[in-house]
């Protein structure tokens, strides 16, 4: 079988970024896409663009229509991360359990705050995310051959990044447990986050199992730590 392989399709990018600086937006946010393709299957993590724009720069990089995909995975339910969702309607979605379960009993709050405001748009954008939550299955430790799950929780209660094997090296796909170069040169995990310290475990953690990382709202880098042993 073929060892499995990863591209990424968009560069990711900070609304603000705190380590350059940068106090208030000043660019759109938007996640790292990354397509992984293993075991006859192609998994798209985080389409995090909307689909006028991630479709034309997935057919930049690959020679796939949305149709080829199998799988996508979110590293968190977080909205930005899956405006583009909808493109791959034919694939199964995926998430860890913890995040589902998160997501599901704050959307019900949310819904029943729009219901007692009597607030018809929001009661439907909560329904429609309502509605992506449920296509979402939980995801298994292993996706499929040669791609595990990794959780890595601390920026939301079950954010999750998929660590991918071969006979040479392990890539983590991180998410925003490590969302830029300038988080990984000087130790320090996103901000917001739903728990420090469990970030900054995850941080660490995937330091010690990857070999090379991609970045939740960067490119793809060798691990610093593994460079020097």
């Amino acid at each position: 079988m073929a060892a499995p392989t990863i591209r990424v399709l968009s560069l990711g990018a900070m609304s603000c970024h705190p380590l350059w600086g940068e106090k208030g937006d000043v660019r759109a946010a938007h996640a790292t896409t990354t397509l992984i393709e293993a075991a006859g299957r192609r998994v798209v993590v985080d389409p995090s663009l909307p689909p006028q724009v991630l479709l034309p720069r997935m057919q930049e990089r690959t020679n796939y229509q949305p149709d080829a995909i199998t799988d996508v995975f979110l590293t968190s339910f977080q909205p930005m991360r899956r405006r583009g969702i909808g493109a791959f309607d034919k694939a199964e979605w995926w998430i860890t359990e913890r995040e589902r379960e998160a997501s599901q009993a704050s959307l019900r709050e949310s819904l029943e705050q729009a219901e007692e405001a009597e607030d018809r748009d929001l009661i439907r954008l909560v329904e429609s995310e309502m509605a992506v939550l449920a296509r979402c299955r939980d995801c298994d430790d292993h996706l499929v051959e040669g791609i595990d799950l990794y959780p890595m929780y601390g920026v939301t209660p079950g954010s999750a990044g998929l660590l991918v094997l071969d006979a040479a090296s392990a890539t983590l796909v991180c998410g925003d447990a490590i969302p830029t170069l300038e988080h990984l040169a000087q130790g320090k995990v996103f901000s917001p986050c739903w728990d420090l310290e469990a970030a900054q475990d995850s941080f660490r953690e995937a330091l010690e199992v990857a070999d090379v990382l991609v970045l939740g709202r960067d490119g793809m880098v060798v691990n610093p730590v593994r460079r020097l042993m």
